[in-house]
């Protein structure tokens, strides 16, 4: 329930109890050690696990699958780096949780020696001090309600990182910083950890099947990183394969011993982690399948500026009054389900946009290069394209705001096309980043703008197109439209500009409609059963999907959905 306030105010929140639970643990671990066995210091030395090794058994072994749960949590460190620094986590970890720890670990440890007739029972609670353990129960339900915390944050990152790289179903990410890029709130991953949380509890209520459980995935987690860092060594560092093959064997050889262990307890709980781990990678491998394939159809089946225009006049295509804007992700070409739709009704709008959203790894992105604007074919056929970058912070919701600003961007784009040529991003896309829409053209610099006459209802801007609120004075009620219009006088602005922003104007007036393509995945016969079972999850995937492709709020009577079949 308090996870969308954010890392930084849960930290707030959370820190000062985990940090008394940890200096209480210690300080009863120091009371322990002097209490009970001052020498059990010295056996922090490594030389006792290698004597542990040396005269192994059966049950010796099955005992490294619990030694695993001593560090259980430090892997979810690592894994926090969006949330926190390098830095902090180090600084935390060597001066304050590891000697913690150590003490913890050490007082338990003391009193186990010397209370070897005991029953089976919870060390670190019977080695508490009688006058202690009213405090240590109120600690101790505290600190586990928190415990977990960093691998929630870290889960949130995770989820993340699977989205940027289109393994993961769409989910609403919200960043709960504007200063840091990783502190992020995903609230359907929050509810999902939550349910099975519970389901486990409920399921197992046997605290020694849930360890096993864990143990698995801390000693997978710690396995397949060490892996992973191989690879890192010898592709990216490009350090000697020696000393990669060192790494992996030196760090691998000792987790592949855990491994071993937990897997000895697989029937004892520790199955249920592999079938979380199949389900979810299933998910996740039949997203990315169906994402690149749906993708691949659209590179693949996109139509040129050229199939349009010598198309046309063979279908008798007519212009139809008003703005069109095609939402696609390809950023070159006109979009399959597009050429399927005009194919099908040979029929498009009077001036077509064609819109991608792009995220950047920014909080915000300002106006002034927010909008970058081009032009698809020749003037006649008045067809943009039109670049939306968008920081992770930014909300772009509300589609008349949305609109009036494209269309802002793609005036001012009109107005200085012919003057400023050699400012295009790429002279062959004539693509160009568009200043604030609040600025006027002064020769070949943006200045801002701040007279308006109002009492005509024109600005003093001889090139560029100049929003009119008149709803705004009938009704603050009622959503706004903002409506656009020319200087009469303009002896600096060319006829074919004046002419082009009219039309703009005019279709403006008539109204807009949204095109959105919704490709259907569609197997075909003889194909394996490992295809259509991946194309089957990710179609009920797509279909439960909690955050749309779009993130514009667009009105079902301005949508226009178009279904095209990809068949793989």
């Amino acid at each position: 329930m308090l996870q969308h306030c954010g890392t930084r105010k849960i930290g707030i929140m959370f820190a000062p109890i985990i940090t008394a639970w940890l200096l209480f643990v210690a300080g009863v671990g120091t009371y322990n050690v002097f209490h009970w066995d001052v020498k059990i210091i010295y056996k922090i030395s490594p030389v006792y696990i290698y004597k542990f090794i040396t005269h192994i058994d059966i049950h010796r072994w099955r005992l490294l699958g619990s030694v695993i749960l001593c560090v259980a949590g430090s892997e979810a460190m690592f894994a926090d780096l969006g949330h926190f620094s390098k830095k902090s986590i180090k600084i935390t970890f060597i001066c304050l949780i590891y000697p913690l720890l150590l003490l913890c670990y050490a007082g338990q440890a003391a009193y186990i020696s010397k209370n070897l007739h005991a029953p089976d029972f919870n060390h670190l609670s019977q080695s508490m001090p009688r006058h202690c353990r009213h405090l240590f129960i109120v600690l101790s339900l505290l600190s586990s309600a928190v415990g977990s915390q960093a691998t929630i944050t870290a889960c949130f990152s995770i989820i993340n990182q699977c989205l940027a790289l289109n393994c993961f179903p769409r989910v609403k990410v919200i960043h709960t910083s504007k200063t840091i890029h990783g502190q992020i709130y995903i609230p359907d991953v929050n509810w999902l950890l939550m349910i099975f949380s519970l389901t486990v509890t409920i399921g197992f209520r046997d605290i020694v099947k849930i360890g096993n459980a864990t143990g698995l995935a801390i000693i997978c987690g710690m396995l397949v990183t060490t892996s992973l860092m191989s690879l890192i060594i010898a592709l990216y560092w490009e350090k000697n394969l020696m000393v990669s093959a060192c790494f992996l064997v030196c760090f691998g050889f000792l987790e592949a011993a855990y491994l071993s262990a937990c897997l000895l307890e697989f029937h004892k709980g520790a199955w249920y982690l592999v079938v979380l781990l199949a389900v979810s990678m299933t998910v996740m491998l039949s997203w990315h399948y169906g994402t690149m394939k749906k993708y691949e159809f659209d590179l693949q089946n996109k139509v040129s500026t050229e199939w349009l225009i010598d198309i046309s006049p063979g279908l008798g295509i007519s212009r139809v009054p008003g703005i069109g804007f095609i939402y696609t992700d390809i950023v070159a070409g006109i979009p399959a389900f597009f050429s399927h739709f005009i194919t099908n009704l040979p029929a498009f709008h009077q001036v077509l946009i064609l819109v991608s959203f792009k995220s950047i790894a920014v909080p915000y992105v300002p106006e002034s290069e927010r909008y970058l604007i081009g032009r698809i074919g020749p003037k006649d056929y008045k067809i943009y394209r039109c670049i939306v970058r968008s920081g992770y912070c930014d909300h772009i919701r509300d589609t008349g705001h949305f609109e009036e600003q494209i269309i802002r961007s793609i005036g001012e784009f009109i107005s200085i096309e012919q003057n400023d040529i050699e400012s295009m991003v790429s002279p062959d896309e004539r693509m160009i980043i568009i200043g604030n829409s609040n600025s006027r053209l002064d020769g070949n610099a943006l200045v801002p703008l701040d007279e308006v006459d109002s009492s005509s209802c024109m600005v003093n801007n001889e090139s560029q197109i100049s929003p009119v609120d008149h709803d705004a004075l009938e009704s603050r009620n009622k959503r706004k439209k903002v409506r656009f219009m020319l200087p009469e006088n303009s002896p600096k602005m060319q006829v074919s500009v004046r002419k082009e922003l009219l039309e703009l104007i005019d279709a403006r007036e008539s109204g807009s409609a949204y095109f959105l393509g919704q490709s259907h995945l569609v197997v075909r016969d003889g194909t394996n059963f490992l295809k259509r079972f991946l194309i089957m999850v990710y179609r009920f995937s797509e279909k439960n999907c909690r955050e749309s492709p779009v993130a514009l709020k667009i009105p079902h009577a301005a949508l226009v959905e178009v279904g095209v079949i990809c068949t793989i």
